[in-house]
């Protein structure tokens, strides 16, 4: 790459046990793996036991039924095969960690306090084996709900509109905040009755080798990292109803850098890999490559900036997305925040996105909310708002397959208007946040510095559109674009910044 220098910092660690690393079996502290004892208490003593001696604690086969659990430094938790870690479907199981001197996000969290798995300001956390962590989430959420409609707790910002409880009122499967070297290993999680995976504040985070099914429930996203250091996702398989991997920054004056993603595969009711929504502080350094997407409705790659996050020195590589929504959408917008934020020097390269003419995620049973209007096949897109330019972006070898099938009946927009699609600087971004847009290909508007190369944009059916749009930009550079031939204009240039 020649413009955009990325280095990253090898600094991830993995810890190291004592070859004389003492095991502890959870049965030898009272638990019970019928799938029915409560054993809160008896896994608690032991993690206990065991972290104060560094100690490898042992789930043997059986399904062992627990409320939240207070991870400590020093402890490996190994699950044999066999074994499963069951979430309880009592709500009251779930308690809130106490953290205090936790940095003040922005914002308040959107997200749930309670995990099944909970720590704070621990270190050295190993969580490996052959065995499953199941949240049994669905029937938890149900439950939640019931309390909620009966009037024994209120959810004083219960989702009526979905009809759900909030994500604030519903347990993780983890929840680890402010901690050191964690490695989470070859496990099978599923089933959170909230997000499924949840790191803030964390440093030297590996996530190896995992099967993360988070389907139970509404806004179950595969794994939240949010301003973090030093992290590995590597050979990840994530199936979820919301979004697959997903990096957030709550806390302005931090940021996610020197992230790695590679070699996964992602399923998502939403977009597969996300930066945001929550963008206050920012990301950086920040390196994905070898991704397969499938059957995801939304977009294989979003990378937004709309709470005043510094987005720079992005490099995505080596993405092949069948049946997707939406192949690229980068944003830079305004929704909160002093002012708007920066999202420059990102390199995306060697791609190939097939994206169908209906819904992608129409299999699963907790599908993402539809679009409340009529549409045309949605672009791609490069946006930012007036006077903040979104910088420095390159397409490299990239092929993207579009439907087609676009009628002027359906929210028609001529070039003669291109001034009339919205600027929504305020709004929550999405690929489809602008309603109907004028190309079919790739969509771009206030941006300075962009550059495609070798980059093919296919239509499988005719297109009254033009492929690609370029509205109020400054220093567009295009090489060895290939377009399928059309009567019209395919590409546009329109306000263009001397």
């Amino acid at each position: 790459m020649k413009s955009i220098l990325l280095t990253f910092i090898c600094c991830c660690s993995f810890v190291f046990v004592n070859a004389q690393q003492k095991e502890y079996l959870i049965t030898d502290f009272g638990a019970i793996g019928d799938g029915k004892h409560l054993n809160t208490k008896a896994i608690q003593s032991a993690i206990n036991t065991a972290s104060k001696n560094n100690g490898k604690l042992v789930f043997p086969k059986g399904k062992y039924v627990s409320g939240s659990l207070i991870l400590k430094s020093n402890i490996e938790l190994f699950l044999e095969q066999g074994a499963v870690l069951l979430g309880s479907t009592n709500p009251v199981d779930y308690k809130e960690l106490d953290m205090p001197g936790r940095p003040e996000s922005t914002k308040t969290d959107d997200n749930s306090q309670m995990a099944l798995l909970v720590a704070y300001k621990a270190s050295n956390i190993t969580i490996s084996g052959k065995g499953t962590i199941d949240g049994q989430g669905r029937k938890l959420a149900l439950n939640i709900d019931s309390l909620h409609h009966s009037g024994e707790k209120i959810d004083p910002n219960y989702n009526n509109g979905r009809n759900r409880p909030n994500e604030t009122a519903r347990p993780k499967l983890m929840r680890l905040s402010t901690c050191k070297n964690v490695n989470i290993t070859n496990l099978k999680l599923k089933n959170s009755a909230c997000w499924g995976l949840s790191f803030e504040l964390c440093s030297g985070l590996n996530l190896v080798d995992l099967d993360v099914e988070n389907r139970a429930y509404w806004n179950n996203d595969g794994m939240d990292i949010t301003d973090s250091k030093n992290v590995k996702v590597i050979g990840c398989n994530v199936n979820s109803a919301d979004d697959g991997i997903c990096l957030k920054s709550y806390y302005k004056g931090y940021c996610n850098d020197n992230i790695i993603i590679e070699n996964c595969t992602i399923r998502s009711s939403a977009s597969a890999i996300k930066f945001g929504t929550a963008s206050f502080g920012g990301f950086k350094n920040v390196t994905i490559n070898n991704i397969k997407v499938y059957d995801t409705f939304r977009s294989a790659i979003a990378i937004e900036s709309v709470d005043g996050a510094h987005i720079e020195n992005i490099e995505v590589s080596n993405i092949i997305a069948k049946n997707t929504g939406n192949a690229i959408f980068i944003r830079l917008g305004h929704r909160s925040g002093e002012k708007p934020g920066v999202v420059k020097d990102i390199y995306i390269h060697d791609i190939k996105v097939q994206i169908p003419f209906g819904r992608p995620d129409i299999a699963y049973d907790m599908r993402g909310p539809a679009v409340n209007f009529f549409h045309n096949p949605i672009p791609s897109s490069i946006t930012g708002i007036p006077g903040h330019a979104v910088e420095n972006v390159i397409l490299e070898n990239i092929e993207i397959s579009c439907p087609g099938r676009a009628s002027k009946g359906m929210a028609y927009i001529p070039l003669s208007r291109l001034d009339q699609v919205p600027n929504k600087i305020k709004d929550y971004p999405e690929f489809t946040m602008f309603g109907e847009l004028p190309s079919w290909g790739l969509y771009v508007r206030h941006t300075k510095g962009i550059k495609l190369n070798n980059v093919t944009f296919k239509s499988e059916d005719e297109d009254f559109r033009p492929a690609l749009i370029f509205d109020h930009v400054e220093g567009i550079e295009l090489n060895k674009i290939d377009l399928p031939e059309a009567k019209h204009q395919q590409i546009i240039l329109h306000n263009e910044i001397k």
